[in-house]
């Protein structure tokens, strides 16, 4: 049986067969699946070495090796994007669903999937309105946690003798601050240095509240009682720093109290949401953290006076108030003119109360005679009598009735014969009776000393006792007899039964 072959037509396109032969006068190869996805792979990367994408974020992933893995897409199309973990770490904001952003990178392919995607080195809020609606989202999602409620809030104390500052150390920010405190209480202030603004700056202001809360009371550097958070102000890019997570994480979980002083009056963050007190500027926190000593002394100077002017009048207190309690104090007839009147006002209802029971009784009299008319008696007499002729009486009624009361009768007087303390004796018993007692016991019989009577069935005889018959012991109980050989059964007494 011949091999297959392949065949070609008219024009020298090879036909189909079962094996693969090339075309007469062609020397080209085919590619394998690696050669061709290298082939495109270095297409796309020399042709889009550098692009720049806005779209919205979506399917957001972190591995566990810190790379990023997304989506981005717009209405008509999606392109999926990675991000190695070294870019990752620079990003200024975290990464959710529905956030636009703009970002710069390379395409690339996956030869595993057959997919191109986008290789990002940036990654960037698409404008002003993208940054507030993640703001927004934040805030909302922090919330739902309980981060903003204000039953956790707490009160700060009223002159704290620490108070740590998380700032940057070369702003005007800590000098407003100290020059501030200086004037109006001086108080030990502790800085931590951190960075307020760009990469790590949350980082750093989340670990320095945690660094002041870690620190030991009573140590070699003393623990704050208030923490001030402060920044000056800058743009919602400037201030991104303290919407971070982070941030608001740390300060609502701070055993301090924590101040918020961040930007001017008009700026607002989250950390002002999760502090315990917000203030407009840092300035301002500075006037709410300690009171102004001058005043605190003007009023210790006040309630000193006071003290002295109570000391030195207690007589003419004591005199005041006798006064205007006895100005107080009612007259007399002040007292008795109440009574007098409300016993005139009980008479005059007495003697009205009685002249209308007088007329009631006679108006009902004057009813009562118009109802009995001799007509309206005559009519109830008839009435009676018709009532009473259809009144039957039945023989079987009262027969019925004097049956039931004789047998009541007969058995109350079985119950009567049987309780007669005489009938027993009629079977031979006598009554034992001292004077006007019926003895049961022979112990309560005193020997000589009083009569008795017995009562038989047919009269009584009187006797008077000389001694107490001993009691009679109990029967003893039968022997039993030992039990007899067989032997012995010729001797025993043949039974009748």
């Amino acid at each position: 049986m011949p091999g297959p072959t392949s065949f070609f037509d008219d024009n020298g396109n090879a036909e189909a067969g079962l094996v693969a032969k090339g075309k007469p006068g062609d020397n080209s190869a085919p590619l394998t699946i690696t050669e061709i996805s290298g082939l495109l792979k270095r297409t796309v990367e020399d042709r889009f070495g550098h692009v720049r994408l806005r779209g919205e974020l979506s399917g957001v992933k972190r591995a566990a090796s810190g790379h990023l893995y997304c989506c981005l897409k717009d209405e008509g199309a999606t392109i999926d994007g990675v991000m190695w973990r070294t870019g990752a770490q620079r990003l200024g904001f975290v990464p959710e669903d529905g956030i636009e952003i703009v970002a710069t990178g390379k395409l690339t392919t996956y030869p595993g999937r057959s997919k191109y995607q986008v290789v990002i080195d940036s990654m960037e809020i698409a404008g002003e309105g993208a940054l507030l609606a993640l703001l927004e989202k934040t805030r909302k999602r922090l919330e739902a946690e309980g981060l903003f409620a204000g039953d956790r809030k707490r009160a700060l104390p009223f002159m704290p003798r620490v108070i740590g500052v998380v700032t940057s150390p070369t702003g005007a920010v800590i000098r407003d601050i100290l020059h501030r405190l200086a004037d109006r209480c001086p108080t030990h202030v502790l800085v931590w240095p951190v960075l307020v603004q760009g990469n790590g700056a949350a980082a750093q202001v989340a670990a320095a509240i945690e660094g002041f809360n870690g620190m030991a009371a009573g140590g070699r550097v003393p623990r704050p009682d208030l923490l001030i958070v402060a920044r000056g102000g800058g743009s919602i890019e400037d201030l991104w720093a303290f919407n971070e997570e982070p941030v608001v994480r740390a300060i609502a979980g701070s055993a301090i109290p924590v101040i918020s002083a961040v930007g001017h009056e008009t700026d607002t963050t989250l950390a002002d949401f999760a502090a315990d007190m917000r203030a407009p500027t840092p300035t301002a926190a500075a006037e709410i953290a300690v009171p102004v000593l001058r005043e605190l002394a003007a009023t210790l100077d006040e309630y000193a006076l006071r003290q002295r002017r109570c000391a030195l009048r207690p007589v003419a207190l004591g005199r005041e108030r006798l006064q205007a309690r006895v100005a107080r104090l009612p007259r007399p007839e002040a007292l008795a003119a109440a009574a007098q009147q409300r016993l005139d006002d009980l008479g005059d209802r007495l003697r009205r109360g009685l002249a209308d029971q007088a007329t009631h009784a006679r108006h009902r009299l004057q009813d009562d005679a118009a109802r009995l008319s001799l007509s309206l008696l005559r009519e109830r007499v008839r009435s009676a009598g018709r009532d009473l002729n259809a009144v039957r009486l039945r023989p079987a009624l009262l027969t019925r009735e004097l049956e039931s009361g004789r047998q009541r009768l007969a058995a109350l007087d079985r119950v009567r014969r049987q309780l007669d303390p005489d009938a027993p004796l009629e079977r031979g018993f006598a009554r034992v009776s001292a004077p006007g007692l019926p003895l049961v016991k022979s112990s309560t019989v005193a020997v000589g000393q009083e009569r008795l009577t017995l009562k038989f069935s047919d009269g009584l005889v009187e006797v008077i006792p000389t001694a107490a018959a001993p009691a009679e012991a109990p029967p003893a109980p039968p022997r039993r007899k030992p039990a007899r050989s067989p032997g012995d059964a010729a001797t025993q007494q043949p039974k009748l039964l």
